[in-house]
């Protein structure tokens, strides 16, 4: 089984990536919209994916095709395979429906936001409803990413030895704050998914705020549009 992949990133299809890697090999592996958006100025450049290999159904069950899907960190696999185990959303359909961060999908399921989740691909109002009640209370743990899908987190640094979609302690600092953030601005009675988006965009900012009061001090602002 492919866990994880590291390679250079050669081109970006429509639904795939094509990751060259030692050797010569070139593999195309599935990804979510969000995931081929992030990685759109990476082309040429090292990068690290998590994976998961599993055969693809065709011709009614007659044959199987080997597939290999890609996702930036673990968190986003994860979900992956809990978005699966709802009834009607296969491998394809959950990779399509991924077209937005996981924290902000899991946001929506959380506050039951129907509505949201209908405009991803491939959700209609049936399996949206059907989404929140088998995964409602599962989704906790995809919350606080926010930080980790952050623009900079997808690139192989060499100089610094770290790898992409990996969690240094920066990283677990940056989701810490992030979560208690979130949870600070739904207590004054913000909506869960704005929230994550708002701590989000204040965190992408080159002078990133380095505590809670500053987040919200800096949301506040993106809020006003100042």
């Amino acid at each position: 089984m492919i866990a994880k992949l590291t390679g250079v990133l050669d081109d970006i299809r429509q639904a795939s990536l094509l990751v060259r890697v030692e050797g010569g090999l070139t593999y195309e592996v599935l990804a979510p919209a969000y995931t081929a958006g992030r990685l759109g100025a990476s082309i040429g450049q090292t990068i690290t994916l998590h994976t998961l290999y599993y055969l693809q159904s065709e011709n009614q069950g007659s044959s199987f095709i080997p597939r290999l899907a890609g996702f930036l960190t673990a968190d986003d696999k994860a979900f992956f395979q809990l978005l699966t185990t709802v009834k009607g959303i296969g491998n394809r359909k959950a990779l399509r429906a991924m077209a937005i961060a996981t924290s902000q999908i899991a946001a929506a399921i959380a506050d039951r936001d129907a509505a949201l989740l209908q405009s991803l691909p491939d959700v209609g109002r049936r399996t949206a409803d059907t989404i929140i009640a088998e995964l409602s209370g599962k989704v906790d743990a995809f919350l606080h990413s926010a930080a980790g899908s952050l623009p900079g987190a997808v690139v192989d640094t060499a100089a610094s030895g770290s790898t992409a979609g990996e969690t240094s302690g920066a990283d677990q600092g940056g989701r810490s704050l992030a979560r208690e953030s979130v949870e600070v601005l739904v207590q004054l009675g913000e909506n869960r998914l704005q929230a994550l988006r708002w701590v989000e965009e204040a965190l992408a900012a080159k002078d990133r705020p380095g505590d809670v009061q500053a987040i919200l001090a800096r949301v506040y602002k993106i809020k006003a549009g100042t």
